[in-house]
């Protein structure tokens, strides 16, 4: 009884947190500073709907209502990205996006739940890329903190599984580390454009 009230306490805690991280960046997207990529958006709300269902089957519990919330944040950030229009999308970030779909639509045929996470921890790998790239070259129209969030709300999300299996902790585990490496990638790139600034001629 104490272990599960513990579970559901750290699951709870983790959707605040999850909640707290995306009120600053929901404010950034109104105010035109931040600029998620709206193909990356749409394949996370995609993917963590399939790993929330995922981790319910294999009994994951309050481990898992933080992948669910962010199934719900993911899609209220796609709609927000695609009002920003398309002008800043690339060739090879439709390669990507196309990939991303081409593994959905492989898991489709997947009934096994492990391999639909071992998939899922691929697509989302794959939809990081046209985020990376653009971050990389414009590192302000996006929040680092969201992202050091993200990695701290899932590290809780993974005590507050009900079973620790493969299944359950692939894609959070994942997540901890694909969003802790953007975190300082953001910070790095931050930092080297304002040393070149203030480098004298």
């Amino acid at each position: 009884m104490i272990l599960t009230n513990m579970q559901s306490f750290l699951g709870a805690f983790a959707v605040v947190l999850g909640f707290v991280s995306y009120v600053p960046y929901f404010r950034g997207i109104l105010a035109g500073k931040t600029k998620p990529h709206a193909f990356s958006w749409l394949v996370w709300s995609m993917v963590n709907a399939i790993a929330f269902f995922a981790q319910v089957s294999s009994g994951g519990g309050a481990g898992a209502w933080v992948t669910g919330f962010t199934t719900l944040a993911c899609a209220a950030v796609t709609m927000a990205a695609m009002r920003n229009g398309w002008s800043h999308i690339t060739r090879m970030d439709w390669v990507f996006f196309a990939g991303s779909l081409a593994a959905l639509a492989l898991w489709l045929v997947t009934k096994d739940p492990l391999g639909s996470v071992i998939l899922v921890t691929i697509i989302d790998i794959l939809a990081f890329v046209p985020t990376l790239r653009k971050s990389y070259h414009k590192p302000d129209e996006e929040s680092a903190s969201l992202y050091a969030l993200s990695a701290v709300k899932f590290a809780i999300s993974l005590a507050a599984l009900s079973a620790l299996t493969l299944t359950t902790v692939l894609y959070p585990l994942s997540l901890v580390v694909t969003n802790g490496l953007f975190a300082a990638l953001i910070l790095w790139r931050r930092n080297q454009f304002k040393a070149e600034i203030t480098q004298p001629f």
